[in-house]
């Protein structure tokens, strides 16, 4: 079982650190689906991420997956800043108007890790869209099987896991949580979890409030059960 955690600042890459997670995940905007991080906050996570992997989600807005050509050209930069700061991977993924991966940028990537995410969820077909990724040689794959929670879309990706055959990994997604992960594992058959876990922070008040940042108690329990 290997566990990647998603964070949004340097804190959280700390605590996926302390409880031994094997990847952060480090995006901007995880109320919108998450969102390019910008290079400051990148190179500060490489600088304090120690053992574990960095992997950057390149996603230039919220919304669908069917991006412009301007759009396509700044994921393809945002790969380029990514390198350059020393990440040892990036979560990247594209559609064409017919819901088909596509994915002119990956050759920016070449010599990283490459995750396609959830635009896999929303594709026209998701059998369809791991076997492209595997042609294309994305690393893993990021789902839910289609679902806002990962047990309800277990049945599609165990299936994913059994066409995969090992070519490419499947990291599940959707709510995982350290008392649900086991059944997770058993019910998909992935080797790789995929948690987000928040708690809010309050703030001092005024027009701007509180926030959300890593769950260093969820975090250490969900890496504890290995």
């Amino acid at each position: 079982m290997r566990v990647e955690i998603s964070v949004e600042s340097v804190a959280g890459v700390r605590v996926a650190v302390a409880a031994g997670a094997d990847r952060a995940e480090l995006c901007a905007g995880s109320a919108v689906g998450g969102l390019t991080p910008s290079r400051g906050l990148v190179e500060a996570a490489v600088a304090a991420a120690g053992g574990i992997e960095v992997h950057v989600l390149v996603r230039p807005r919220p919304g669908d997956f069917r991006y412009t050509a301007d759009e396509l050209g700044v994921i393809e930069r945002d790969i380029g800043v990514a390198r350059e700061c020393g990440v040892a991977g990036v979560v990247v993924g594209a559609l064409d108007g017919d819901g088909e991966l596509a994915v002119p940028f990956l050759g920016a990537a070449q010599g990283m890790q490459t995750t396609l995410h959830r635009a896999i969820d929303v594709c026209a077909d998701s059998r369809r869209t791991l076997d492209r990724a595997i042609e294309a040689g994305f690393t893993r794959v990021l789902t839910s099987g289609r679902e806002r929670s990962v047990l309800d879309g277990a049945p599609l990706i165990r299936e994913l896991v059994e066409r995969a055959a090992g070519r490419i990994q499947v990291m599940a997604c959707g709510g995982v949580r350290a008392d649900n992960a086991r059944r997770v594992l058993a019910a998909t058959g992935v080797e790789d979890l995929h948690a987000a876990p928040r708690r809010p922070v309050r703030g001092a008040g005024g027009l701007f409030g509180d926030h959300d940042e890593t769950d260093p108690d969820a975090v250490a329990a969900l890496c504890g059960i290995r």
